[in-house]
């Protein structure tokens, strides 16, 4: 039977990050900062301002800094055919499918980069917890890696019959296609019928707004990751949704009443003293999720190794002895490590090819034990794990999808000191883990000041991009906080002085 799970969110202006807590312990994270969100997915009422037939191009002024650049095999075609022409078709030139002063709901494909604008589309694309919504086509597609023929047949045999049903609910024809993700393998119909139902809502809503809108208005925005925990992180385990702020509480309140009523109910708004990642000691488990050496119960421990092909790792027995013999403590160890390594990968996030390296066993019953544990512990991880058993060198090898950068590389950044051999936190890390200890203190003592001693990287950071935050949390606990740079500090060393 699924143990049950809470959800825990923190929301910082400039951070949001979410917990999930499975029998007390910690069992995902996921983090995102507001300066980091790219545009890629959301949708805009753009106008073109310049047409490049040599190009085949065009320039759409979407609202931004810069001008979005449109390729013409990104156009969608009207009349439903291929949006690259065929061998011997001649394509129609986009001179003579777009003017200048023409509005267009356009779709960001790629981020601006450098000196670059954003790449646009015309095709639109909606995308859910387990589908992808097309408005503007009818087909049905399924993901290439979503198991046998057979499966795939019978998954495009529920998709049109749950799509037929919503037309007839919804008294309409067909309108729109959709795509099955790969996470919609295992999907009942009731989880498919309430994406389906989702997704034309968000496009009714979207379609609404581009008909009174003028150029350069965002018309969709990818959810942030507070509305995501709606979207695709509540199931029936979830018993209470817990967050930090009362403003965020309350749009979250209004987005599930619209789109995922279901999980209204599991809302709460946290208002307890200690901060709520306290509550589970989950900053020291972040901590913990970055380090290399992971401890076990028993004594043994597992080093991990994150590169960039592969995460690699390995089990130690450490100073753990068995009771009886060598082969037991082996066989203990692993079984421990299994359901260890099953949750780091979880909550480090680590996706692409794992190899994992258990203490060599001797006995092929305890090697099938090991493993089935293994594959047991993984069935709990939402996302898709494929594992062979052990290789003729005794190693697992399994490969994990990535859904999005693994935690490490979200908080940290090659060392300049080392050149890259180790890893750092980012000075914005270190930025917002000053401000929340700041919060702490605030709340425990009553200086007259603040003062943050750190690295010139980090109190650079404070006074330029964090000074609005900075600025912001001195209103919020009262106080003034002074930064002070110390050159011999390393980029995460910081002290903060009560005046």
């Amino acid at each position: 039977m699924p143990h049950s799970q809470d959800i825990l969110i923190n929301w910082t202006p400039q951070e949001t990050r979410v917990a999930i807590i499975e029998s007390g312990a910690v069992q995902e994270l996921h983090v995102e900062r507001t300066l980091e969100r790219g545009l890629v997915g959301n949708i805009y009422a753009g106008k073109v301002v310049r047409v490049l037939p040599g190009m085949q191009s065009a320039f759409i002024d979407i609202g931004l800094e810069r001008a979005a650049f449109l390729h013409v095999a990104d156009l969608h075609r009207e009349d439903g055919g291929p949006k690259h022409a065929r061998p011997g078709e001649v394509q129609v030139p986009i001179e003579k499918r777009v003017h200048e002063g023409q509005t267009l709901m356009v779709q960001v494909i790629k981020d601006p980069i450098g000196t670059k604008g954003a790449r646009l589309s015309t095709q639109i694309s909606v995308a859910g917890r387990l589908l992808v919504f097309l408005p503007q086509d009818d087909h049905l597609g399924i993901s290439q890696k979503i198991g046998s023929p057979e499966h795939r047949e019978q998954l495009r045999e529920r998709m049109q019959r749950l799509i037929a049903e919503a037309d007839v609910r919804e008294g309409r024809n067909r309108s729109g296609g959709f795509i099955l993700r790969t996470n919609a393998e295992d999907a009942t119909d009731e989880e498919l019928a309430l994406d389906i139902a989702y997704l034309r809502k968000t496009w009714g809503t979207v379609r609404e707004l581009g008909m009174k809108s003028p150029a350069g208005t965002l018309l969709y925005q990818e959810l942030n990751l507070a509305q995501r925990v709606l979207r695709d992180l509540v199931t029936e385990q979830v018993q209470t949704i817990r967050i930090d702020s009362m403003i965020q509480f309350d749009a979250l309140k209004a987005f599930g009443a619209e789109f995922t009523p279901s999980a209204v109910d599991k809302l709460a708004h946290y208002k307890g003293e200690r901060p709520i990642f306290d509550l589970y000691n989950i900053d020291t488990e972040i901590e913990r999720a970055l380090a290399r050496r992971v401890e076990l119960k028993s004594g043994g421990y597992l080093i991990v190794d994150q590169t960039e092909a592969l995460t690699t790792v390995d089990v130690n027995t450490g100073g753990y002895v068995g009771a009886r013999n060598f082969d037991d403590t082996i066989f203990k160890t692993n079984l421990e490590a299994a359901q260890a390594i099953a949750r780091q990968l979880r909550l480090r996030n680590l996706g692409g090819i794992i190899i994992i390296d258990f203490i060599d066993m001797l006995r092929e019953d305890h090697r099938d034990n090991v493993l089935a544990e293994f594959r047991k512990q993984l069935g709990r991880d939402r996302t898709k794990v494929t594992v062979s058993g052990f290789s003729p060198l005794g190693l697992v090898e399994m490969t994990r999808k990535r859904t999005r950068e693994s935690l490490a590389h979200m908080l940290c950044e090659p060392c300049p000191t080392c050149e890259g051999r180790g890893q750092v936190k980012t000075a914005r890390t270190v930025c917002y883990n000053i401000l929340r200890e700041i919060l702490r203190e605030a709340r425990q003592f009553n200086p007259k000041e603040f003062r943050v001693v750190a690295s010139a990287a980090v109190v650079e950071m404070l006074l330029d991009e964090e000074s609005a935050h900075l600025a912001g949390l001195s209103d919020f606990i009262g106080k003034p906080v002074s930064l002070r740079t110390e050159p011999s500090m390393s980029p995460e060393q910081y002290d903060i002085v009560l005046l």
